[in-house]
């Protein structure tokens, strides 16, 4: 079994080409990126906040093509560990996942066969009116198909299932602010922009344009877009693809968001509020588009290379406020607020430490940790073999198949599992020569026991030793892997590395000592060399005498 278990690590690693582990910062060299909260009331973030700031800053980081990057909690922190990237790129990758609102050029579906829509918008459509002016709720007539597609191209948001009929008026003392509702429509036909104004669009955005399909690898969060150009981009479900124009507002211009119900309705808008030059870049551009047909007349929120709103402007918006409707939830309204007002991440961040490693210092540390595990596993195989002799060569066998089995491991690990050799593990897994001896010896020693006085023969002296060691293995490795499993799951960084890598090998060390060693002592037990007692085999009659004897003066004192 066991050497059906190295055959198969083997071949994996063989037909993934991947003999050699991949590093971790430590040993790579890269930059370390320490992320602090701030809250309002110098309070702890709630939990659910500091696991969605991960998940997105994780998307950010693996989106930008840097694979391998690591970010976790550190307590209330973020870490961000980036292998191979520089302070400069690290800080960027993590502080520069900005706003943008770009006109909307084109619009398609994403999907191979989109339904059919009917040029002109739906009858009783939403229409932006002054704030204080009711507004009637909305009856799209078109065919089911079309409703269908309508309701993928008007959402909102990610988690928004469909866009409710908008209705808005003027709270009792609000401050005016135009409604910008949510609005599209695609012809129905193979090539994606028939039937549109191509006018003053790039060719190349145009063939990236038809070329995207949406997918997970084709887009993506993180995407990088370069705000003096033209973009084709996807929303965030992937359902609908645009074209968008030059970057009309940067998300630096941004003052808050917020999210809040209409006083009159009752239904969940987004409030937008820009500093003093969005306000007017905002206002120029609502003014330019408002008059143009669709799908022109949007204006879509870009964030991380994604659209994750692109709503139609029915009319100017001066005064530097805006707000946003079309059917949204309290959450996927606080979630909309929230990506807007933070930059996708629902707290706000400051940089508290970065920290640079060198390849060079990592190498050097690499260097160090193999040396000193080497050094380790030659006094271990010297002291088995000056002190149990022949006897020693079995526990010598066996901290090579360990050390096979554990090289395999960590390479498997590390194409498949994203696991990373570090500095901590290193030292863990040099910790772990002495855990494994620990076993040879206590079955060694049960053996010897048994053999004393000539009492049992070898073969019926393994077997007896083996009965009464393997309690004592597991129970001692038992407790060690708790140890390594608590330790993990309660500390962070380059401690729960320690006790991944401790863990790893005490596990391995059951295997080899349950499917190797025992049976290896079986067989050679029939040899003559041992059963004999030959005075090279460790286990001849003067040699066992002696520590006979050695037991009894122990006893006595």
């Amino acid at each position: 079994m066991l050497l059906a278990i190295i055959i198969a690590m083997g071949a994996a690693t063989i037909l993934q080409n991947a003999y050699i582990p991949k590093f971790g910062l430590d040993l790579a060299g890269g930059t370390t990126v320490t992320l602090t909260p701030q809250t309002l009331d110098q309070q702890a973030p709630p939990e659910e906040s500091l696991n969605r700031a991960v998940n997105i800053i994780r998307d950010r980081v693996n989106g930008t093509g840097i694979s391998d990057a690591q970010v976790a909690k550190s307590g209330s922190n973020i870490l961000i560990q980036i292998p191979g990237a520089g302070q400069e790129q690290a800080e960027k990758l993590v502080t520069t996942a900005e706003l943008r609102f770009r006109q909307v050029l084109a619009i398609a579906s994403a999907q191979e066969a989109p339904a059919p829509l009917p040029s002109d918008a739906p009858s009783g459509s939403p229409a932006a009116t002054p704030a204080g002016t009711p507004a009637a709720s909305a009856e799209p007539s078109a065919s089911p198909a079309g409703r269908a597609l309508a309701e993928a191209l008007t959402a909102p948001s990610p988690s928004a299932s469909a866009p409710a009929e908008p209705s808005a008026s003027a709270s009792p003392g609000a401050e005016p602010s135009p409604l910008v509702t949510t609005q599209a429509s695609t012809p129905p036909t193979d090539d994606p922009l028939a039937g549109q104004d191509l006018s003053g669009i790039d060719p190349a955005v145009m063939q990236e344009f038809r070329d995207l399909k949406c997918s997970a690898t084709d887009f993506g969060q993180g995407k990088q877009d370069d705000p003096d150009k033209q973009y084709a981009a996807c929303d965030t479900n992937g359902q609908i693809k645009y074209i968008l124009d030059k970057a009309a507002v940067k998300g630096t211009e941004l003052a808050g968001a917020s999210a809040a119900t209409d006083p009159t309705t009752g239904e969940w808008i987004v409030q937008v509020d820009f500093k003093s030059a969005g306000a007017t870049q905002f206002a120029d551009v609502t003014r330019r588009i408002t008059t143009l047909p669709q799908p022109r007349n949007q204006l879509a929120t870009v964030l991380d290379g994604a659209v994750i709103v692109a709503p139609t402007i029915n009319e100017a918006i001066p005064g530097g406020r805006a707000r946003i409707s079309g059917g949204f939830t309290q959450v996927t309204a606080t979630e909309l607020a929230d990506q807007l007002k933070y930059g996708a991440l629902p707290l706000k961040f400051i940089t508290s430490s970065v920290v640079s490693v060198s390849s060079t210092l990592g190498a050097d540390q690499l260097r160090g940790g193999l040396i000193s595990g080497a050094i380790g596993l030659v006094i271990v195989m010297l002291y088995l073999l000056l002190y149990y002799r022949g006897l020693g060569l079995v526990g010598i066998a066996s901290l090579g198949v360990a050390t096979v089995v554990t090289y395999l491991s960590v390479t498997v690990l590390s194409e498949n599992a994203g696991f990373r050799l570090s500095l901590p593990h290193i030292i863990g897994l040099v910790v772990s020569i002495g855990i494994t001896a620990d076993s040879f010896i206590v079955f060694f020693e049960r053996m010897r026991d048994e053999m004393k006085e000539g009492r049992r023969s070898l073969r019926a002296a393994v077997e007896v030793a083996w009965r009464r060691a393997r309690r004592t293995i597991l129970v001692a490795d038992a407790v060690m892997f708790i140890a390594a499993v608590v330790l993990y799951f309660l500390a962070v960084g380059d401690v729960a590395g320690f006790a991944f890598a401790m863990g790893l090998t005490t596990a391995i060390d059951v295997v080899v000592v349950f499917l190797f060693t025992k049976p290896l002592m079986s067989l050679v037990a029939r040899t003559k060399f041992f059963a004999k007692g030959h005075k090279l085999s460790g286990l001849d009659a003067e040699r066992m005498a002696r520590s006979e004897s050695s037991t009894q003066t122990m006893q006595e004192a």
